[in-house]
Formats: C-alpha cells, sequence, structure tokens
C-alpha cells in the first residue's frame, strides 16, 4: 500500500453552461500557484494527548474501523478484536509468563464518556444473529440504536443494536454456504501485505486495502451491486429518521449507496457514481488526471447534511460526490489528487455550527484530515501527518464531531488509536499545519 503522497489541493471547475453545478476532475494546481487555503480562514483545533483515559483490564484497542457519536457526547468505536500480533501484543490473551502481563483485546464495541472514560462495552458472535467477519462501519440513529456494518469478503448483512448492545435485527441475506468465513486460525493475526511474514492468518484482499476477509479465507464474494436482497461490504451509514430510510455505503466489494427502510431493512432503491445504475462490469480505475470513472470505486462512508444533501466517499477514486435523497447527482470534488492505492476519501464529517460550513476529510492514506468548505468542497486547510505521536495519524479511517464542535478521529491497520482534538474556533490557518500540538507543548507545525 503506497502511504505517502504530495497533498495537492482539488481544482473546482464548473459543470457545462447552464447546469450551475460545481464539478471537478482532479488536476494538480499549475506549478509555482498559490497553496490552497494559505492564511484562509478555517476551523482550528488542538490535540488533547491526555484523551481517552486509559481503559482498564489492561485492554487495548485494535484497527479501529466505525464511530459515532451520540446526542449525550458519548463516543461509540468498533474496532477489529482479532487485529493484533498474539505474541507481541495480546499476551495477556495468549496466557503462560513467557509472553508477559499485558495485554488483551478490549470487546468490539466501546462506549466512552465526553472525559474519555470507558463507560461501556459489548459485541461480537452472540445467540440470533452473525457477527461481521470484519466490523466495519458504525452510527447512531435518533433512538439511540447502533447500526454496525462490515467488510469482509463473506459479509451481506447490517446489524442493529440498542445502545447496550441487545441485538435487534438482523438485514440482508446470508452468503452462500461455501462462502462463509472459517473458524479463527490459533496464529497470529497481523495484516497479510500490512505485515508480511507475522503469521498465517493475517486478514487481506478486500474491504478497506487490506479490511477483507482473513488469509485463510475463502475467495471474497464478488460484487452485486444490483442486488436487493444482500449486501456487499457495508462500511458506513446516514440515517434519515424523518424519511425513517438508512443510506447505506454498500462499497468493499459493491459500488453503490443502497437506501434500506429503516424498520425492515429492505432495499428500496439505489444508485451508483453520478446517480446512475452501477455496472460491476465496468473496472476502470482511477488515473490521475485522467477521465473521471463512470462507477464508484470503494464506497467508504455516506453523510446526510441538515439541508438534505448526501455526501458519498468514493475513497479509491479520491473524490466526494453530493447528491439529493432521491439519488440525483449534485456536484463533486476530487482531494489529494494523486493518490493512488486505498485513495483519500476514507470518512467525512460535518462542523457543528447551524449551516454545517465545514466538511472534514479523513484521508487514511496520507496521513491527514482535510478541512473543505462545504459549499465549494474547495480545501482551506489540511492537518496531520504520519507518526505515532499525539496528533499524527497512521491509517486515519474516520473522523467526528460532538455538539461542542470537537473532532475525534479514528485510525486503523496499525494505527489502532482513537484521538480527540478540542476545538479552537475559526481563524487565519496555513494550508498544512501538521501535528495540533497544544502551544505550550513545543511541537512542531509547518
Amino acid at each position: 500500500m503506497n502511504r505517502r503522497f504530495t497533498v495537492l489541493g482539488a481544482i473546482a471547475l464548473m459543470t457545462p453552461a447552464g447546469s450551475g453545478l460545481l464539478s471537478a476532475q482532479g488536476g494538480a494546481p499549475k506549478k509555482g500557484s498559490a497553496p490552497v487555503g494559505a492564511q484562509a480562514g478555517a476551523p482550528r483545533f488542538e490535540v488533547d494527548p491526555m484523551w481517552p483515559k486509559p481503559m482498564g483490564n489492561r485492554w487495548i484497542l485494535g484497527s479501529t474501523t466505525g464511530m459515532a457519536i451520540d446526542s449525550r457526547d458519548h463516543i461509540f468505536v468498533v474496532h477489529l478484536t482479532d487485529s493484533f500480533t498474539q505474541r507481541t501484543e495480546i499476551g495477556l490473551t495468549v496466557g503462560g509468563a513467557a509472553y508477559g502481563e499485558c495485554c488483551a483485546s478490549a470487546p468490539n464495541v466501546l462506549e466512552f464518556d465526553p472525559s474519555g472514560a470507558l463507560v461501556a462495552h459489548w459485541g461480537g458472535p452472540g445467540e440470533g444473529y452473525n457477527w461481521p467477519e470484519a466490523n466495519a462501519g458504525l452510527a447512531i440513529d435518533d433512538a439511540g440504536n447502533i447500526w454496525i456494518g462490515g467488510a469482509g469478503g463473506s459479509d451481506t448483512r447490517i446489524l442493529k443494536f440498542s445502545k447496550d448492545g441487545k441485538f435487534i435485527a438482523q438485514y440482508g441475506t446470508a452468503p452462500a454456504p461455501a462462502a462463509a468465513a472459517p473458524a479463527r486460525g490459533a496464529g497470529d493475526t497481523a495484516y497479510a501485505g500490512v505485515s508480511p511474514g507475522r503469521g498465517a492468518a493475517g486478514r487481506g484482499g478486500g474491504g478497506r486495502g487490506g479490511r477483507g476477509g482473513r488469509g485463510n479465507a475463502p475467495p471474497a464474494l464478488p460484487a452485486n451491486s444490483n442486488s436487493t436482497e444482500a449486501f456487499g461490504g457495508a462500511m458506513g451509514f446516514a440515517i434519515d429518521s424523518k424519511a425513517n430510510e438508512v443510506f447505506v455505503a454498500d462499497g468493499s466489494r459493491n459500488h453503490r449507496v443502497a437506501v434500506i427502510d429503516m424498520n425492515t431493512g429492505a432495499i428500496k432503491r439505489y444508485f451508483g457514481a453520478y446517480g446512475a445504475k452501477p455496472n460491476d462490469a465496468d473496472t476502470a480505475k482511477y488515473e490521475p488526471g485522467g477521465a473521471a470513472p463512470k462507477q464508484f470505486g470503494q464506497v467508504r462512508c455516506v453523510r446526510l447534511a441538515n439541508d438534505g444533501l448526501l455526501y458519498v466517499c468514493d475513497a479509491t477514486n479520491d473524490r466526494i460526490q453530493v447528491f439529493k435523497k432521491d439519488g440525483s447527482f449534485v456536484k463533486e470534488m476530487t482531494v489529494a489528487p494523486t493518490t493512488r492505492g486505498s485513495g483519500s476519501v476514507w470518512d467525512i464529517a460535518f462542523s457543528r455550527d447551524a449551516g454545517q460550513r465545514y466538511l472534514y476529510v479523513a484521508d487514511g492514506a496520507n496521513d491527514k484530515v482535510h478541512i473543505l468548505d462545504r459549499e465549494s468542497l474547495k480545501e482551506l486547510t489540511a492537518f496531520g501527518d504520519g507518526g505515532r505521536q499525539p496528533g499524527l495519524f497512521y491509517a486515519v479511517d474516520g473522523v467526528a464531531t460532538d455538539s461542542k464542535g470537537n473532532l475525534y478521529t479514528i485510525e486503523t491497520f496499525e494505527g489502532k488509536r482513537l484521538q480527540k482534538f478540542n476545538y479552537k474556533g475559526v481563524g487565519a490557518v496555513k494550508a498544512n499545519q501538521g501535528a495540533l500540538w497544544p502551544s505550550s507543548g513545543g511541537g512542531a507545525k509547518k
């Protein structure tokens, strides 16, 4: 997986005359042009290096794949509990003095209060439902219920629980018996291709550039983006309580947004890139500077703004596409358009002002969070860089905001972390801010 790319601001181009719609088709700024967003006004943040608090029980967080914040500003995350190298990370689970006293995987779903204290935990296989092969994506509806998807090679369903983990419903038909995931092996569970040679039972292949099937699993199911019965790797959700609908980023293997009934889980309609019918046979790949693909690549997120516009993360095509709720295409913008591999648009969150003026974009390939003006989709600034220290990232997978405007991030692959960035108001910022350390902490800022 490519890990480093030059982050370039996207160029906004108008669509054909008379359309009135904003579009963008890749393209880096011309050589010598001023950086996009230099000294522009934008939300400012400062990392909180003491958040969250230690979990206790010698629990540690695995590759974190979903996050949402409820009306109480409680932060819910879901992570992969088998994303560890057993002999070096979870000796307490393996057992024996030879492995030391630490550590053990925390349960799949964790709930933190605003102070960062762990207040509840649950998740994993249970009676009456099938826990995903690779849990991915988490959303909270207005009733406080938790929605969880799956990006594994055999994941075809969506789960719904109460906030305290009581099973409510499972939506989507089961995969064929031959494609079911095998029992977990006893070996190390490092990612195949990311931590090569460290164990035979690693994940690999599909999903989020290494979050798909297990290393010893059958081949992943094929895409079936026109199915009205099953999902093809649901990775995110947007809740529309007024319409009693849920928009599903059905994009680990499929290439679409599916719209389901909130109560029954029935697929009511779906659409692909530009609002067209998805075509799984179209395998054209994104090329920086080339023609925009007609199909979605990996659809990792879908977010519904207060004004009814729907924002879709087309990750491997480095773009955000915007729609009306009926699937009508509105506009698009590329972000870090030279990025290849797993792509630059992994997740989106809105600022908490009444008009949701700003978009926060998690860029896991480039280890940054981009801040965009929501109206124009132009980049104002970005922060972060690759690293382990507070304010830096390794595969930032998701972003979310609380009622006070604070920003939270999760990291997958070997990142395995949850961070908080305190909101400091809107002001002048640099185009690339680097690590947002506290002003007294002496951290380097670019």
